[in-house]
């Protein structure tokens, strides 16, 4: 072959690579435009400077992805009948990496993911920054779940809802029928926190595409008016991605400055000022007291304090909880999560794990996506009885995706630690938060 066939031959093979923070996947061949990277940039021609879009880690925090290949497994008639193997209850980021995971170490171990959902593939931290890029739900989406189910050779049940768990017998119990397992892995994530004065018919809670998709067809018909319940990150990120795709915001929180109950006040008043550069209205120490449909099919917000506020869209943004039904009922251990070992990922059940976002360690959740990837290998080699050094969980670096003003935490605030100033002009903001003489926690802005 001549030297410029193979540079042609070359040139066809796009590459992808995965960022480890957030799961974002660099396309080669599609570039981000949006991040300034044509269409064909190569991965080692993109400046070192460079961010991910998303949550703004450095080229260094990625590497390369390859989707695993396996031959698809047949399907079985009779769940109760099935060969028992791994099931997977939940089939997000964190379900799908067990998957991915003990398929690459075993080709036939039986794999089973159970998913009240389609269980489509998609980078969930793109859904409070998609409108200002232009994204469209079928953009978002990944990888279908059943194309990633047959290339893993894992049997996938859409729209099947996990109702009980018997582990005397092994048995899941599910709104399509009991599913024997040999270990079972709970990947159920967490669900938006409901409060009686944000009715669910009224109010929109982006935790998964679905939801985003159907808002994303109130907001194609022009510009809206939206309140936001609650300004924490995600409440920030999406107020911030309505106010640069056009609409105007309300931003409500019962405290005093947007992201006050994690940042010291120069940083969250840092937060507040470049959100109303991009004409978000913060309002802040007010409590909703209810949410009523208008005339007008807009929403009426009431306040404790006798505050009104007429919109078309009202967005809750009042954190998330970890469903406890399954894991209780089945007699596991739960605090403010499903309980598991800091080390194996095991609950306090046998042959029963979980991880990601449904799960807490030392009574702390844990929900983040950087981690999700070394838990699903450490949860496989230990389903598999094969040797690892055990999962060692670090608090992994907190960014804020508000291009108005960033924001990077690394360690863990102190409730009663005070923070010092390392720097403050109009640029940027540093500061760090030391106990006697140890750095907790360092934060830019």
């Amino acid at each position: 072959m001549s030297a410029a066939l193979a540079e042609a031959a070359a040139a066809e093979i796009w590459r992808k690579f995965l960022c480890r923070a957030c799961g974002l996947i660099y396309d080669e061949e599609l570039g981000d435009p949006d991040s300034g990277l044509a269409p064909g940039t190569r991965f080692e021609d993109i400046p070192d400077d460079w961010e991910c879009p998303i949550c703004g880690v450095k080229k260094t925090d990625f590497e390369p992805y390859n989707a695993r290949e396996a031959p698809p497994v047949l399907s079985l008639p009779v769940l109760r009948h099935a060969k028992p193997g791994v099931v997977v209850v939940g089939a997000g980021v964190a379900g799908w990496a067990v998957a991915e995971a003990v398929r690459a170490l075993s080709p036939s171990t039986p794999i089973m993911l159970v998913t009240g959902c389609t269980g489509e593939v998609y980078n969930k931290p793109e859904l409070s920054v998609a409108l200002a890029r232009g994204r469209t739900p079928a953009s978002l989406c990944r990888e279908a779940g059943a194309a990633i189910a047959g290339r893993l050779g894992v049997r996938l049940l859409t729209d099947t809802i996990a109702v009980g768990i018997s582990k005397a017998r092994r048995e899941l119990r599910t709104t399509r029928g009991t599913i024997a397992y040999s270990h079972l892995v709970l990947a159920h994530g967490a669900r938006p926190a409901s409060l009686p004065s944000l009715p669910a018919s009224l109010c929109w809670s982006i935790n998964h595409l679905a939801a985003w998709s159907g808002l994303y067809k109130q907001l194609a018909d022009g510009t809206k008016r939206i309140a936001i319940v609650g300004a924490g990150m995600v409440g920030c990120e999406l107020a911030e991605d309505f106010a640069r795709a056009g609409h105007r915001v309300t931003l409500l929180d019962r405290e005093v400055a947007p992201l006050a109950g994690l940042l010291p006040e120069p940083a969250s008043a840092r937060v507040e000022r470049g959100l109303g550069a991009l004409g978000v209205r913060f309002v802040g120490q007010v409590m909703v007291a209810g949410v009523v449909a208008g005339a007008d099919g807009g929403k009426h917000i009431t306040t404790a304090c006798g505050q009104a506020f007429d919109v078309d869209i009202v967005v809750a943004a009042t954190g998330l909880v970890t469903e406890s039904r399954l894991a209780r009922n089945a007699g596991l251990a739960f605090n403010q999560g499903v309980a598991v070992d800091p080390v194996t990922l095991r609950t306090s059940a046998s042959h029963i794990y979980a991880l990601g976002d449904c799960i807490s360690l030392g009574g702390r959740p844990c929900r983040f996506i950087e981690p999700i990837a070394k838990q699903a290998e450490t949860i496989a080699r230990d389903i598999l009885e094969l040797g690892h050094d055990g999962y060692s969980h670090a608090q992994p670096v907190i960014r804020l995706k508000t291009k108005s003003a960033p924001v990077m935490l690394q360690g863990v605030p102190h409730p009663e630690a005070s923070w010092r100033t390392i720097r403050d002009d109009a640029t940027a903001l540093v500061m760090e938060q030391w106990r006697g003489d140890q750095l907790t926690s360092r934060l830019s802005v």
